[in-house]
């Protein structure tokens, strides 16, 4: 996945929206995979995965969910490639790591954080039903960030 992931880190929309995480060639986005996204797994049993599309196997971005250190409950995300956007793939993704975070992990709620300029992922977020919670600082240094939240039936009595 090294070189699909180094298109994904490196793309502008990502750099922008997320953050540039010095990713410069297949080794860098190697090292990204073992050493950010791989540990998840073991740690908390979850993390993102590939989406990649269904007839052709073509692989199109990331989706997942991880428990930051920072905040209080897990965090949905995703990320696809240009050519990917605009199809619906990350709302089927997005709905489907959602749902199975309160179901199969049984968590009651779940959390996004985006940043407030990126229209198509809160568009997304919406359309998956979460809503919109807060705008707030995250991070170091601190950027304002809208957060999102989704709370599943677990919580309701």
């Amino acid at each position: 996945d090294a070189p699909h992931m180094r298109a994904l880190l490196t793309d502008p929309d990502w750099i922008r929206n997320i953050g540039d995480r010095n990713i410069r060639s297949d080794v860098d986005a190697a090292l990204y995979i073992e050493k950010k996204l791989r540990p998840t797994y073991e740690t908390d049993g979850f993390g993102f995965l590939a989406v990649t599309e269904r007839a052709s196997g073509a692989w199109l971005g990331i989706a997942g969910v991880v428990k930051r250190a920072i905040l209080e409950h897990p965090d949905v995300g995703f990320a696809f490639l240009p050519a990917a956007r605009g199809k619906g793939y990350a709302r089927e993704a997005a709905a489907a790591v959602l749902r199975q975070t309160h179901e199969r992990l049984g968590f009651a709620r779940v959390i996004a954080i985006v940043n407030p300029s990126n229209e198509a992922s809160r568009r997304v977020l919406e359309h998956i039903g979460m809503r919109f919670d807060r705008l707030g600082p995250y991070g170091e240094p601190p950027e304002e960030l809208a957060f999102y939240q989704s709370d599943s039936t677990l919580d309701q009595g």
